[in-house]
């Protein structure tokens, strides 16, 4: 990595000798021992530049072209294809941490949507050859397939280490354009997520009924049971998963799009309303915190990631930018309820500011009215607390993050509602929070202790 601003210019006769030496440069090699990643000699050169200047100089290993968003990382060791396909990263390029991506290939079947919404991918060491009996087809293959914009051989520990230090960016990937001035002024006159409104680039454009025709994992698998709620679920980038997981919770689930008013769905009184997970920014989604506005109070809501941050708007809290934001499948998150932790899988840039949602109720704090802006004080006091809000009465939070002390978890205690900030559903991930879909069911029939559920029986429940 260089940077532009800080190091003397690069010169297009230097850039050029940079791109032969690499090529001249000895690449690994594939193993007949084993499936290990390795890409070709011959791959055309690609640059990724962020908007302070940091440049990379790698290979091409997707489509041919130039892509523009804002750089982020994900640590998950395995599932990179349902990571890929969550619409939740649109508008990002993904730098996925783990050095050896594609080992595996592509099998259709964990695909968490039928397009990949996200803007670009960067790994340090691409596969061409995978190796399973699953596979049908290469990921570099897949990416040029849905036209993803794709950079290897560069050091991602490097690029990680930077996002950490300075925040997530605005960035481009180009292999068309290698030229570090030319790049970075793209780079910084394109726009930011920050005050975009990308649902709508991922939501259903109409009224549908989900089927589950999945059978990948019936060996798995009890049969679910059968359908006696009817849930309808505001479309905001759902995955596939999630949707699965709710039909496997005795769910008949209808998808409307993220801007469908609220007086069509009390008009045909569901039992319960699902609000999804979904990309970006969540204040300006105006429409679906307005839907949810209407509906608190008179139907059972439950919200995961974006659903979660639009359910705390409509009550009035703050959203916060994350500095990195949480993208893994190993979040440690406590349940305050329990006293359990729950390894999740996250993938949020926002977050909401517990303290900003009401005053603390110190009758059912602990005996605490001051708040505090690193919750992790609630999980050394033993304490879920309660704040009054204006609007909606007493809401408890539920869950924190143990790393940097986050919101993770609410629950509306004077109206049937609850959110997560995590995806429960394990695509990919650990199946922790998989209770999450047994409380929402719990909810809609009435139960005031949908949330108190042994994790691991009810885990070990849908296993054949």
């Amino acid at each position: 990595m260089c940077n532009y601003q800080e190091q003397s210019q690069i010169t297009g006769a230097a850039l050029a000798d940079a791109q032969t030496s690499r090529s001249a440069r000895s690449l690994p090699a594939m193993s007949h021992e084993g499936p290990v990643a390795s890409f070709p000699r011959d791959l055309p050169p690609a640059a990724l530049m962020l908007e302070d200047g940091s440049f990379f100089l790698g290979h091409s290993c997707g489509a041919a072209g130039e892509c523009y968003g804002e750089i982020c990382f994900n640590t998950s060791l395995v599932g990179y294809l349902e990571i890929l396909s969550d619409p939740s990263y649109a508008g990002q390029i993904i730098t996925l941490t783990y050095p050896q991506i594609g080992n595996y290939g592509v099998a259709r079947a964990d695909l968490q949507s039928s397009r990949l919404a996200l803007r670009g991918l960067v790994v340090r060491d691409i596969c061409y050859r995978p190796s399973n009996f699953r596979s049908q087809l290469s990921l570099p293959d897949f990416l040029v397939e849905q036209g993803v914009v794709a950079l290897c051989g560069i050091d991602t520990r490097a690029l990680t280490q930077h996002i950490t230090r300075h925040g997530a960016m605005r960035a481009v990937i180009s292999s068309s354009d290698l030229q570090p001035k030319s790049l970075l002024a793209k780079v910084q006159a394109a726009p930011s997520i920050v005050g975009q409104n990308l649902v709508p680039t991922v939501s259903t454009c109409t009224r549908e009924a989900y089927s589950d025709d999945s059978s990948a994992y019936d060996f798995l698998l009890s049969p679910p049971p059968a359908s006696s709620r009817r849930i309808f679920v505001y479309d905001c980038g759902v995955k596939r998963g999630i949707l699965r997981n709710l039909t496997r919770a005795g769910c008949l689930v209808e998808l409307l799009p993220w801007d469908t008013p609220a007086s069509v769905v009390l008009a045909e009184r569901p039992d319960g309303v699902f609000f999804s997970n979904g990309p970006g920014d969540p204040q300006p989604v105006e429409a679906s915190i307005q839907a949810l506005r209407e509906l608190l109070g008179k139907i059972p809501l439950f919200g995961i990631c974006l659903g979660h941050q639009l359910l705390a708007l409509a009550a009035g809290a703050r959203i916060e930018k994350l500095r990195f934001g949480h993208r893994g499948a190993n979040q440690p998150v406590m349940n305050l309820l329990t006293r359990c932790v729950e390894i999740t899988s996250q993938n949020h840039g926002f977050g909401v500011f517990f303290p900003s949602l009401g005053t603390l109720m110190p009758d059912a704090s602990g005996g605490y009215s001051v708040h505090d802006h690193d919750l992790r004080r609630w999980v050394e006091r033993g304490v879920a607390p309660v704040v009054h809000n204006t609007t909606y009465g007493r809401i408890q939070l539920t869950h924190v993050n143990l790393n940097d002390g986050t919101a993770e978890g609410l629950a509306f205690l004077d109206v049937p509602a609850f959110s997560v900030q995590y995806h429960p559903e394990a695509a990919p991930g650990p199946t922790d929070s998989h209770y999450l879909f047994s409380a929402f069911s719990r909810l809609m029939d009435g139960r005031a202790d949908y949330l108190n559920i042994n994790i691991a029986a009810d885990r070990l429940a849908e296993w054949k």
